[in-house]
């Protein structure tokens, strides 16, 4: 079975560099789009914008239904056509770097080895935690959980099936992990790894990887264009489902009783959402929109909700919300903690926190004043850190830091 497209690049246009590098992209899109697949196209974009020759090596979740439980389990320990289309590729395109954003579970760790065997540094971004947790989330019951840091072998994950919910698909990421652990691919085979934030990076090296190989290196979002926040209400835009806080955010909306909620988005809990839109006039759910819809409600939005009780990786939701100068309501947690800076680009509160919630956005909407000052920094905290050429700098740096290793490494 072929599970891999092969994407050829389109021609650069603009910023060509004087050395510029052959990059071949590996990444393994979702069934439902994700975060992480626009993480993968803005750096291809941006790399062939500056006169890098990138060739992407696709492997697409939509075929894995055509596999049994069984082998798709065992594909993602070891999958021969993935290292054999990824070894075809390094021969043909002769990269200069591996770049990896997901290899589960249609790439493998296979991949690694293809690259290893022809002496090509390999770079792979940590988007989410599927190292170190079964379920990738650090997720379970409503709560965070990190049970199976640092072990071996995730038993607690294989117990409470946080795979899918099933404890047998659960022990197929089980395998995956074991067995690599075991044979030390993570230590051996990849060059460098790219965390996401500071507080990610703590919790790899936790994990067991080696902290002198693990650089934090935020993605970056293109500039939306500043906007002034003159609508009267606040904006929530996401997957909608228990990890991302969306019965909270509705049970906190109901003490808030002035403005709107505006949601935007599609999920689990989409009933939900619609049955409080038809019972409540403050708030309106108006389900998935184009990127230009996003923008215009983003730009024109008081303050973002994020009420996220997982980790998460680094949101670029909320990036797109510093773009724009729209501060953001956050709970205390994870990637949150180290984007929010309270009270000056947004607020951030406990993890479940309701009545703590809501007060904020009551702030975000009842103190103009305030919020002048806020969108002022939570744009300067874009421009400083998350633009286009910013993420192009710390990208450059990533592949110059793994091609140095790669020749200590031999």
């Amino acid at each position: 079975m072929n599970f891999v497209r092969l994407a050829t690049p389109r021609s650069c246009q603009g910023g060509i560099r004087d050395t510029p590098m052959r990059i071949l992209a590996i990444h393994n899109t979702y069934q439902h789009r994700g975060g992480e697949d626009g993480a993968h196209e803005a750096k291809v974009r941006l790399l062939r914008s500056k006169g890098h020759d990138v060739r992407e090596i696709i492997f697409d979740n939509k075929t894995i239904g055509r596999e049994s439980t069984i082998a798709a389990g065992l594909g993602a320990t070891w999958r021969h056509s993935s290292f054999r289309a990824v070894s075809a590729g390094i021969e043909s395109f002769r990269p200069d770097v591996l770049d990896v954003d997901n290899f589960f579970p249609l790439a493998s760790p296979s991949i690694y080895y293809a690259a290893k065997s022809r002496s090509i540094p390999v770079v792979q971004t940590l988007h989410n935690f599927r190292l170190l947790c079964p379920g990738a989330t650090f997720f379970r019951n409503g709560a965070a959980c990190e049970e199976c840091i640092g072990r071996s072998v995730p038993l607690p994950g294989i117990l409470h099936g946080c795979y899918r919910k099933s404890r047998f698909q659960t022990a197929g990421v089980a395998l995956m992990l074991a067995s690599h652990n075991l044979l030390g691919t993570w230590h051996s085979k990849v060059t460098l790894f790219v965390a996401l934030t500071d507080f990610a990076r703590d919790r790899f090296i936790r994990g067991g990887l080696p902290s002198d190989r693990i650089v934090v290196r935020p993605n970056f979002v293109t500039d939306q264009g500043v906007g002034e926040g003159a609508g009267n209400y606040i904006l929530y835009v996401g997957r909608l489902s228990v990890e991302k806080g969306i019965p909270m955010l509705l049970r906190a909306w109901r003490a808030v009783k002035t403005g709107k909620l505006i949601i935007v988005g599609e999920g689990p809990l989409e009933g939900m959402v619609r049955d409080e839109a038809r019972l409540s006039q403050g708030v309106s759910y108006i389900g998935r929109q184009p990127a230009a819809k996003v923008r215009e409600l983003m730009s024109n939005a008081v303050a973002l909700a994020f009420p996220s009780l997982w980790y998460e990786g680094l949101p670029g939701v909320m990036i797109e919300a510093f773009s724009h100068g729209t501060p953001v309501v956050a709970n205390r947690l994870g990637a949150m903690e180290h984007l929010v800076r309270h009270t000056q680009t947004g607020w951030l509160v406990e993890p479940g926190a309701e009545a703590e919630f809501a007060a904020a956005l009551i702030n975000a909407q009842e103190r103009p004043q305030d919020n002048v000052g806020m969108r002022a920094q939570a744009r300067a905290e874009f421009e400083s850190k998350y633009n286009a050429e910013r993420g192009y700098e710390l990208l450059m740096s990533t592949y110059a830091r793994a091609f140095a290793l790669n020749e200590q490494r031999g």
